[in-house]
């Protein structure tokens, strides 16, 4: 749990394409690639039909992302190279190579574009040996064209993924939802720790605060916002709070998928202290039962003490 005055405000896609590729392998396969887009897995290539295959594309501008135009039987032969093998029956020693390569882009909450970048890495047995970096703001064809010294089809595909990126509306959205909760804080029972939870959303990038009478509160602690089954998200955000305190607790969420920001009012229920509450009248019951029984056992000897000093 880390603490943060506030969420971050701003958004950010990416289109990723990881490539890895092993000299010989065992249970591993000797060739592997997937494409991400914003968190999610979007293609991966199939080494059976040799061809990149399509996967949870739910909308159409998801089908028109770029491949790299690099074959399996290129990266192999460039790892051959590198390892100084003819073939993979050749290779007796294991070496890896791998390659991580599309674009990003970076906007504030407004819709402006804070930065748009291309990149592709290479790494040789763990070891960085090729880095580019391209930082393409204000975007400029001729700008890629004078800085990149790739070949022709890869310089298309960082191109394409630029402007794929820099044009993709992000249509695939999943709205949140939102749980506002409260318990005893565990060693003050005049306080309260007053949580939000955040969950279901989609694309990953969220804001969400914890509010007294519209005043975001200070001192929250924050959850990292993590991944669900589905593919969606959540995030969860607790702050202590005093239990004599009047006044309108909320949870404001801003999320890209809500036309007008969420916002969930705590109903002033403690989860746990009913519970406690009637434990503690259930001990009281006891130690109120205990005392009478005592009581009893006390009158009872009594009467037997004076009985027997009467002789009877």
């Amino acid at each position: 749990m880390v603490c943060y005055d506030s969420n971050a405000k701003q958004e950010k896609h990416f289109l990723h394409y990881k490539h890895t590729v092993l000299t010989k392998a065992d249970t591993l396969p000797v060739f592997s690639a997937v494409g991400e887009s914003d968190d999610r897995q979007i293609t991966h290539y199939s080494i059976k039909e040799q061809v990149w295959i399509r996967e949870n594309l739910t909308v159409d501008d998801w089908n028109e992302a770029p491949e790299p135009p690099e074959t399996r039987d290129w990266f192999l032969n460039y790892l051959y190279d590198l390892s100084e093998c003819k073939n993979h029956a050749e290779c007796s020693e294991l070496h890896v190579l791998q390659r991580i390569s599309g674009c990003e882009l970076e906007k504030l909450s407004n819709g402006t574009v804070k930065s748009l970048k291309a990149f592709d890495e290479f790494a040789y047995d763990g070891k960085d040996f090729i880095t580019c970096k391209y930082d393409l703001l204000p975007w400029l064809d001729k700008v890629i064209e004078t800085k990149m010294d790739h070949q022709t089809g890869r310089m298309d595909f960082l191109i394409n993924c630029t402007k794929w990126i820099s044009t993709f509306n992000n249509t695939y959205k999943s709205r949140p939802e939102v749980y506002v909760f409260a318990r005893t804080f565990p060693d003050d029972q005049s306080k309260l720790v007053l949580t939000c939870l955040t969950t279901g959303f989609y694309p990953k990038n969220v804001e969400m605060n914890i509010r007294l009478d519209r005043t975001v509160l200070e001192k929250q602690i924050f959850s990292e916002i993590r991944p669900n089954a589905d593919g969606s998200f959540q995030i969860r955000s607790s702050v202590k709070i005093d239990t004599n305190h009047k006044g309108s607790y909320d949870c404001f969420v801003i999320h890209s998928s809500l036309t007008e920001p969420a916002s969930v009012e705590w109903d002033g229920n403690c989860s746990n202290c009913e519970t406690e509450s009637s434990q503690s009248v259930t001990a009281g019951v006891a130690v109120a039962v205990a005392a009478f029984l005592v009581f009893l056992i006390v009158i009872v000897c009594c009467i037997y003490k004076r009985r027997r000093s009467n002789g009877l």
